[in-house]
């Protein structure tokens, strides 16, 4: 049965984009960028039947590097501009 993999990869992925751009600080953007790929690595890894834990890992370290390389100028998902923009 092939719907419940895709549920799962859905529901962690939106799980995953309630911790979209937490943080201002490089640490704070790393630690949830980290987190946030995580999720979408193993959601991934989930629906294509791969090995899990591998693609956690993977979708970790490439989200603390996104996060841990840009600004809160460079992504800004909200309504809501830092006043130093």
């Amino acid at each position: 049965m092939r719907a419940k993999p895709i549920l799962n990869t859905l529901v962690i992925c939106g799980l995953a984009l309630g911790l979209a751009a937490c943080g201002s600080s490089r640490f704070e953007r790393g630690a949830s960028g980290a987190g946030i790929g995580g999720l979408a690595g193993a959601g991934i890894a989930v629906a294509a039947g791969g090995p899990v834990l591998a693609g956690a890992a993977v979708g970790a370290i490439g989200g603390a590097a996104v996060g841990a390389l840009t600004s809160e100028c460079d992504i800004d998902l909200g309504p809501q501009r830092p006043n130093r923009c």
